[in-house]
């Protein structure tokens, strides 16, 4: 008897492929689940190479018992060359894992019953094991609605074009969206010949066979782009925007920058951050350095270690153990103290954007990031470094939510121009423009997670479809 009540408990699989900012929208995404329908488990299968990363533990340890996560066994990547791009090394970690995959959801299977398989945007290789397994799968989109339009382009635009895409002739014309210039486009789409691209675009192929797709975004963040998705296969479910609420992790670490952002007037101090993976180089480090000295406004910066190879260098990899301070232009930290505070590394993002001191964000627009700003109405500086950051960047600045500052001839942004940009935001129209437009978006975010909201209707639908149909 008491096998078939086991057998009675309905469970949600997720697959999220590796990094910060896959994991923590899908564990939101969990959590309002088993939030709103009690009688639903979830498991997260978890894709490794071997490197344990602390803070995802961290935040998995930190789950409700309705929400469980099981370690795939770590994928050997002895064969890959150092400078491996890093969506060939996502897109390999799921390939390398689909026998895991496999195996883990059997034995799931036999000890419940699996209502849907949810792969992340990066894991279609795993809808052979979905349909294998005769399980129906979803994708969870972890950016933009106009990243999921480009994505349903791509094969159409693959046939189109035999040049570089940065080479186009004219820009992109999505329906509902501004347009997209090649150069704009995400990394894999920089290189045709590269192996990130032939990944992505044998990737984008297998979207139309899902049951649907969850974005985490909001119609009316993106009314245009959902419209036009409203026309694609399969059905498309905008859900966001599904962000970090508090943050356990690290926050008595952070309490001296919170500390510091008490002491100072109301929405003055600019917020700098790279995110979990950005990196500057050393170059691009001390203009940026200078640009916010130049400014005369408060600054709030997560300095991180330059690297002169890869924007994305710490994307898998931990900071260096040497102080990021240390590669700060000599007498800045003694000419800014009091106006200016860096900390090494990382700062509690959702605390400080939340906090009534922070006036401003300068970002490099990673999708987890922009939903974060956007839900507290923190206007924004774009400095988009890798994966699709400049193509959101273009969006934002599109709607006037965000200032884009400018390139020099060498792909620099020089002190002056950043100097100016930040003066713009904290005290300029154009950044009072953009603060309405953040104030307004705030609105309606809270909107649409509401208990009537669109976000919440539509992700209550699939969750009784799921139900009902088992």
């Amino acid at each position: 008897m008491e096998e078939i009540t086991i057998k009675q408990t309905l469970q949600l699989v997720l697959l999220p492929s590796p990094g910060m900012g896959h994991l923590i929208p899908m564990i939101e995404f969990a959590k309002w689940l088993v939030f709103h329908h009690q009688d639903l488990l979830v498991t997260f299968l978890i894709p490794t190479d071997g490197s344990s990363i602390k803070a995802q533990e961290t935040v998995l340890n930190s789950l409700p018992n309705s929400i469980n996560y099981i370690y795939l066994p770590p994928v050997n990547f002895d064969d890959l060359p150092d400078d491996v791009q890093i969506e060939t090394r996502i897109f390999l970690t799921i390939n390398r894992s689909l026998s895991s995959i496999t195996d883990a959801l059997k034995d799931l299977m036999a000890n419940s019953h699996i209502v849907a398989l949810v792969l992340d945007c990066f894991g279609m290789d795993a809808y052979d094991v979905a349909n294998q397994l005769n399980l129906p799968y979803y994708v969870f989109f972890t950016s933009a609605a106009m990243g999921l339009l480009f994505t349903f382009e791509l094969p159409n635009l693959d046939a189109t074009y035999s040049c570089e895409y940065r080479d186009m002739p004219e820009p992109l014309k999505l329906p509902g969206c501004v347009p997209l210039h090649g150069v704009d486009f995400v990394d894999p789409c920089q290189d045709r010949k590269g192996e990130a691209y032939a990944w992505m675009l044998d990737q984008s192929k297998r979207y139309k066979f899902a049951e649907g797709i969850f974005v985490n975004s909001f119609l009316d963040l993106e009314p245009g782009a959902f419209k036009a998705l409203q026309e694609e296969r399969p059905s498309v479910y905008p859900v966001g925007p599904l962000i970090r609420t508090g943050e356990t992790q690290g926050v008595a670490d952070g309490s001296e920058c919170l500390k510091w952002l008490s002491d100072q007037p109301r929405g003055s101090v600019l917020f700098v951050s790279f995110g979990s993976g950005g990196t500057l180089s050393s170059e691009q480090l001390t203009e940026l350095a200078f640009g916010l000295e130049m400014s005369g406004h408060r600054f709030l910066w997560v300095v991180k270690s330059p690297s002169d190879t890869a924007v994305n260098a710490s994307y898998f990899n931990a900071q260096s153990v040497k102080d990021p301070l240390n590669f700060l232009p000599k007498g800045f930290i003694e000419r800014t103290k009091g106006r200016g505070l860096m900390v090494p590394s990382w700062a509690p993002q959702i605390q400080v954007l939340s906090h009534g001191s922070t006036g401003g964000f300068l970002t490099h627009c990673g999708w987890n990031s922009t939903l974060e700003s956007i839900v507290h109405g923190v206007p924004l500086i774009a400095w988009p470094l890798y994966a699709e950051q400049k193509m959101n960047a273009v969006m934002l600045h599109g709607m006037k939510a965000a200032l884009r500052p400018r390139y020099d001839e060498n792909g620099l942004i020089l002190r002056d121009e950043i100097a100016q940009v930040v003066k713009v935001l904290m005290e300029g129209e154009e950044g009072k423009t953009i603060r309405n437009k953040m104030e307004q978006l705030k609105h309606a975010a809270a909107e649409v997670l509401s208990e009537n909201g669109s976000s919440t209707k539509s992700l209550g639908e699939v969750a009784l479809k799921w139900k009902n149909h088992n």
